[in-house]
């Protein structure tokens, strides 16, 4: 059986995925709404079959972005290159792209299989026969071909989702769009949905890029994903690079949740660096050094999972603070324990609860870390 989309030939399957592959290329690709800037200069390279994300908060620019790729906006600046081709005053219904709304825009009406065979149906040139033999192909890729004659009422929020991926495959774009693919799910079907969209899309080997505010999501689906901030890419790279390796304070708090110190440098070398926090009682040591002066202002960002948790000081000279428990929250496998600080600065630290009796409300404790848990950020603006 064929796929939807054709299997790429042997060049194209052993390109690597990824910037070094470039497909789709945006460069200094600018959006303007009278004086409101809401893409702001992005320059981008997305690679063959690469699923990348979008990851942002709601108004900053993550769909603007993505209606520019579906042709639904035009750039006041910039341009956007497809397989070698620039699209950017292409029209919409000329470009290889598709795009699956968050809606899904399923018609109502319709049957799964005419759904499925709508947008082949304004096609000329594709016979009957050939048409039904790839809705039948699009239904059981996505596993629904046992419910071709229902409605969409008669579909559960995931399966009317695997009907309208069928539905944007079945043209066979070069570029798939999917704009908050998961928003209309509940929690715990969205994290089974979550990989079978994954392995459709990987299966089908289409270039896709995806529109989401949950950073869960990002991080399942994507290969690579931006981080977006006021219309701008503030880090682009793999889910566990952004994550461990966050290049500024707004990535490291948007991706994941971490703590924040401020201090200043007090000792820089090549194989350390120590920073006099603020709101700490210990001095904090970071395993590398970061070449910067004595008495540059830093902010160190520490990972919940990365604390330790003790009811008595660590004597020991560096990475730790004291303070009192503000609130424990039980999450079944783990507790995330909230502690205050004297000037009610709060910080959290995620505690495995197997053999672990947790502290209560007001009780004096202390968090520690190592030294290869900090990242050291500069301070923002």
């Amino acid at each position: 059986m064929s796929s939807p989309n054709p299997a790429p030939d042997a060049a194209a399957a052993a390109a690597p995925v990824g910037p070094g592959a470039p497909f789709l290329q945006l460069s200094g690709l600018r959006k303007c709404y009278g004086p409101t800037v809401a893409v702001d200069a992005v320059d981008l390279t997305i690679g063959r079959s690469e699923i990348f994300a979008l990851l942002g908060s709601s108004g900053c620019g993550k769909s603007t972005l993505l209606r520019m790729l579906a042709g639904f906006e035009q750039p006041t600046s910039g341009h956007i290159v497809l397989d070698g081709e620039p699209i950017e005053h292409v029209a919409p219904y000329h470009r290889p792209v598709n795009m699956m709304f968050q809606s899904y825009a399923l018609f109502p009406h319709m049957s799964v299989q005419a759904n499925v065979a709508f947008g082949l149906r304004q096609e000329r040139g594709i016979s009957a026969r050939a048409r039904n033999e790839r809705v039948a192909e699009a239904l059981e890729l996505v596993q629904m071909e046992r419910y071709a004659q229902r409605k969409p009422a008669q579909l559960s929020g995931g399966q009317q989702q695997r009907v309208a991926l069928a539905r944007s495959l079945i043209k066979r774009p070069k570029l798939l769009l999917l704009d908050e693919p998961m928003s209309a799910l509940d929690r715990k079907i969205r994290r089974s949905t979550q990989i079978q969209l994954k392995q459709i899309i990987e299966r089908v080997g289409v270039t896709c890029v995806l529109v989401t505010h949950d950073q869960e999501e990002a991080m399942a689906m994507a290969h690579r994903m931006a981080v977006m901030t006021e219309g701008r890419l503030v880090q682009v790279g793999a889910a566990r690079e952004i994550y461990e390796h966050p290049t500024s304070v707004f990535a490291a708090d948007f991706v994941g949740v971490s703590n924040f110190l401020d201090g200043v440098v007090v000792e820089d070398e090549a194989d350390h660096v120590v920073v006099r926090c603020t709101d700490a009682d210990a001095t904090a040591y970071v395993s590398h050094g970061i070449s910067g002066p004595q008495g540059m202002g830093v902010t160190l960002s520490i990972r919940p999972e990365q604390i330790t948790l003790s009811r008595r000081p660590p004597g020991r000279p560096h990475n730790w603070v004291g303070g009192t428990i503000s609130g424990v929250a039980y999450l079944g496998s783990h507790a995330m324990v909230h502690m205050r600080l004297r000037n009610g600065m709060e910080l959290i630290a995620r505690i495995a609860n197997a053999g672990c009796a947790l502290p209560a409300r007001d009780e004096k404790v202390y968090f520690a870390w190592d030294a290869t848990a900090v990242v050291v950020l500069g301070h923002q603006p």
